[in-house]
């Protein structure tokens, strides 16, 4: 019995090493949590970005949230707008869709309203280099006032396709306000 017992701690732990995984230690980054992910009332990103210079790295993770936010938002206009398509038929029920989509595309390229930093972080690594993770955010209802406020201001839109704009905006907002 006495041999037998290092030999069956020797098969566990040989055992036990060869289930282990090949993917790698798992990394907790910054800002990789539930409440940093976007919900039913707000729109939110990360972004990190590695640099020799901090200011780089800041640079490059603003960017790469930004950009995440702003593939989020036109997700969430394609949405709208095939709603609204769907429980609205007209002429210029196509060029308000064109419009909007358009509006949006020039707010997030640009700069989108009420957008917040809810978190940032800078870390110096070990090879001297700079790790930057920045999180952002933007209330949904804001940013569809923001969009509302400026079709209203946009001279170049046709006033039957602005209403129609404000309407789908109008609609985004009691809905999200509902919730």
């Amino acid at each position: 019995m006495k041999t037998l017992a290092p030999i069956i701690l020797a098969l566990l732990v040989t055992f036990s090493m060869g289930c282990s995984s090949n993917l790698g230690t798992q990394v907790k980054e910054p800002f990789s949590g539930k409440s940093y992910m976007s919900n039913a009332r707000y729109f939110r990103s990360t972004g990190k970005g590695v640099s020799n210079r901090d200011q780089i790295a800041k640079s490059k993770a603003v960017m790469e949230a930004h950009k995440a936010l702003a593939q989020q938002v036109q997700t969430s206009i394609n949405v709208v707008a095939d709603n609204y398509i769907k429980d609205v038929q007209g002429a210029h029920v196509n060029e308000a869709i064109e419009r909007f989509e358009s509006l949006t595309r020039e707010i997030t390229s640009t700069t989108i309203g009420d957008l917040r930093e809810i978190g940032s972080k800078k870390y110096l690594r070990e090879d001297g280099s700079y790790a930057v993770y920045v999180a952002v955010e933007i209330k949904k209802a804001a940013m569809f006032r923001f969009l509302k406020k400026k079709a209203k201001s946009d001279a170049k839109i046709d006033p039957l396709v602005r209403t129609q704009i404000i309407n789908m905006c109008d609609q985004e907002i009691e809905r999200l306000e509902a919730e």
